[in-house]
């Protein structure tokens, strides 16, 4: 089935930590259970917390947060193009910037999780409806060739990887 773990030959080396981090199952059931899941631990997190940062120079909780929220729609934008055809090279994002002007710390740690699960809804609906041959279609972004699922594949294993980096480093 195309909704499976995509060949390494699919997606820019940079990306493989992701890929792999993902299981080998149908990525809209992993999407929409890692919703869940990202739902539930992005809930748990004490308000108070928000402005924390596990060293200098790093982001806080709530700009982590609107990271990944960014980022989610962007990697979901990137495959509505090259799903529907779409040839157009598509350039790479500076996750610094928009980092920084997102303002995430001006908001709660509660509107950050509710928009992350409206977004994610989003995305589990988008792959939900592709056909089974745009799963397989190739375009071009930030340089590199890359097929529909193997965005599918980074956008969850982004995720994972910022939940595992909230664990872990932020203590949540």
């Amino acid at each position: 089935m195309n909704r499976s773990r995509p060949a390494a030959a699919e997606f820019p080396p940079f990306y493989a930590g992701y890929v792999a981090g993902v299981p080998d199952v149908d990525i809209v059931t992993v999407m929409r259970d890692e919703g869940r899941a990202l739902a539930s631990a992005l809930g748990a997190i004490p308000e108070a917390r928000g402005g924390y940062r596990y060293a200098d120079g790093k982001w806080s909780i709530r700009t982590l947060i609107g990271h990944m929220i960014d980022a989610e729609r962007i990697f979901t934008y990137r495959l509505l193009r090259v799903a529907r055809g779409d040839a157009t090279p598509l350039p790479g994002f500076a996750e610094n910037d928009y980092a920084e002007t997102a303002a995430s710390d001006a908001r709660t740690i509660a509107s950050l999780a509710a928009e992350m699960e409206t977004v994610r809804e989003s995305s589990v609906q988008l792959l939900d409806s592709l056909p089974e041959d745009a799963w397989m279609r190739r375009g071009t972004v930030n340089g590199n060739a890359v097929t529909v699922r193997a965005l599918a594949y980074i956008t969850a294993g982004h995720a994972k990887h910022h939940l595992a980096v909230l664990r872990d480093r932020y203590g949540m």
